[in-house]
């Protein structure tokens, strides 16, 4: 049995999911997709009936979570996904429909090594990859981030000082608040993260950043930038090796139709573009998008918005990623979910995301501080106490422990927060494109020659393509019909192999008292046929696929 009342290091959460598929095999099986920079495996786990056939002829939905180091909550929404989904197999519908004609390609830690040092006894926290970048070497000065006092936790350092920026908050005084700006006379404080100094001179000093600098999910192909344009990057597009195990998995399965990728935090449901506005965007795919975002809401509760117009870390500045990636280039739907939301659990409705960080209400923190001592026990901001600092001398530790608190759920609350997700990521699964066989005939022409015809359909609600995206990008192959010739029947007329062009969903439909007429109201359908000839009661084996669409197979008998 799991438990989501905790977070896993690399050892166990790798016994989980190999003991999950020794519990499912014919639904579950595991493979490294490549090495992490510390030489870890990173784990991709495929989801489907396999007696239904394999995973490889069905559309599929990707699900990826853990990029960066210490957002350990997508990893248990992941592992909550692949446990929902084997649980649930025979016994929901809507899962086992899912499961016989759909696959899941799941990598719930893309990144174990950054996760490793994070749920380390002393932990280090780092924005992503655990190698060094851009330099490999120590800083001469400055702070350096760490546990200082050995608790396990990394707050806040608080230092009296006239000229600081901060204050007691007049009522709750373990509440620090800006100083007004033109305020004097009182007591202040400046305050600077927990960390060890290098070389101080007793008067200037700075926080230096991790020498572990990349972030893998600025490496991505789509949007790549430079060092001095989007920190982190990395010298070169897929350059890390956990980014190009990922990379290569899902440029060479074409059957993958959509996904998500899980991050922490903000309770929100991210969708592109990251770097231009909707109005770049096709409008049908932007449609899809609204209506997967609707749904999204309506079932996890969380807004879903557009990354450029409502999530930028600053007006003048854009950042892209993974999700931007796979939508730009290969025309594939995916979402990023910000899990968590510790605002909204204190009460804060209406908040603006990322501008919140900048400037709230004083109120906004005082109902955070109310939330702390009663759901959490006060375990989310430390009251202040004294510390011998080894090169600053008399300092406080305190304030918000923002790894406990904001950058995962709680471990309490962990299983809460991550059960929203597996019916909204089932729902998109069910909507990918599904190519069903009709009927497959043989009609007798005189003389041993025979016609065989199939029709075919597409029975999802996206388009065979999936997404006008990848119709520009040219991503879809588009459907294919291979008859096979056993010995002694040959082919009358026509190509072995028939390209028979795009399916049309459900999805661009109009309404009833639409004005716009239908033309095509076919257009999910196709019909492929051969002229052969050769000996009655001969089997003929016919093949019709769809890259994203998936498979069908069927037996013709000549009669």
């Amino acid at each position: 049995m799991i438990h989501y009342d905790r977070y896993y290091r690399y050892e166990a959460f790798t016994a989980l999911l190999q003991q999950l598929v020794h519990a499912h095999p014919r639904l579950l099986s595991i493979e490294s997709i490549g090495k992490s920079h510390e030489e870890r495996d990173i784990w991709v786990l495929t989801v489907t009936n396999q007696d239904t056939g394999a995973a490889a002829e069905k559309p599929a939905y990707w699900v990826d979570a853990n990029i960066h180091a210490s957002e350990l909550a997508g990893g248990a929404a992941a592992l909550y996904l692949l446990d929902t989904l084997t649980r649930e197999y025979g016994r929901r519908e809507d899962v086992t429909r899912c499961l016989d004609t759909r696959a899941f390609y799941v990598c719930p830690r893309i990144n174990p090594d950054g996760a490793e040092w994070a749920m380390r006894d002393t932990p280090k926290i780092i924005r992503s990859s655990t190698r060094p970048y851009p330099y490999d070497e120590d800083h001469i000065d400055g702070l350096d981030v760490e546990d200082v006092d050995g608790d396990g936790r990394i707050l806040s350092m608080r230092i009296a000082d006239p000229n600081g920026n901060w204050k007691c908050h007049p009522v709750e005084t373990r509440l620090m608040v800006a100083r007004e700006p033109t305020e004097v006379g009182g007591r202040y404080y400046r305050i600077l993260p927990e960390g060890r100094v290098r070389d101080y001179d007793g008067f200037m000093l700075r926080v230096n950043r991790d020498r572990e600098g990349l972030d893998l999910n600025r490496n991505f192909p789509a949007g790549w930038r430079q060092e001095f344009e989007q920190v982190g990057a990395g010298p070169y597009p897929a350059s890390e090796p956990e980014v190009r195990a990922v990379v290569h998995f899902i440029a060479h399965h074409a059957n993958i139709t959509g996904g998500v990728c899980f991050h922490t935090w903000s309770g929100v449901l991210l969708r592109p573009f990251g770097g231009r506005p909707d109005d770049e965007m096709p409008a049908e795919d932007l449609w899809v998008y609204q209506a997967q975002g609707d749904k999204g809401t309506e079932i996890t509760g969380y807004p879903a918005i557009s990354t450029y117009h409502e999530f930028r870390y600053h007006p003048k500045e854009v950042t892209s990623g993974s999700f931007e990636w796979i939508y730009e280039h290969l025309g594939i739907y995916k979402w990023t979910v910000e899990i968590w939301s510790p605002m909204r659990e204190a009460g804060i409705r209406d908040y603006k995301y990322i501008d919140w960080f900048r400037a709230h209400p004083v109120e906004d923190d005082l109902k955070l501080l109310a939330w702390s001592d009663t759901a959490l026990e006060g375990k989310g901001h430390v009251d202040w106490y004294p510390f011998q600092h080894p090169e600053l001398g008399p300092v406080e530790l305190g304030g918000w422990n923002k790894i406990y608190a904001f950058t995962n759920p709680p471990p309490h609350l962990l299983e809460h927060e991550i059960r929203r997700f597996p019916d909204w990521l089932l729902w998109n699964a069910l909507t990918s494109p599904r190519l069903e066989l009709v009927h497959a005939r043989c009609d007798t022409l005189g003389d041993d020659n025979y016609r065989i015809e199939l029709g075919v359909q597409n029975t999802g609600h996206l388009p065979s393509y999936v997404s006008k995206r990848a119709l520009q990008r040219k991503q879809s192959r588009g459907l294919i019909g291979e008859i096979t010739l056993p010995a002694g029947v040959t082919l009358v007329s026509g190509p072995r192999r028939v390209y028979a062009g795009e399916l049309e969903g459900r999805a661009y439909r109009h309404s009833l008292v639409s004005f716009m007429t239908d033309a095509t109201p076919m257009a999910d359908r196709a019909k492929l046929q051969w002229l052969v000839r050769g000996p009655r009661g001969t089997i003929v084996p016919v093949v019709v696929r769809h890259e994203k669409a998936g498979t069908v197979r069927v037996s013709v008998t000549l009669q």
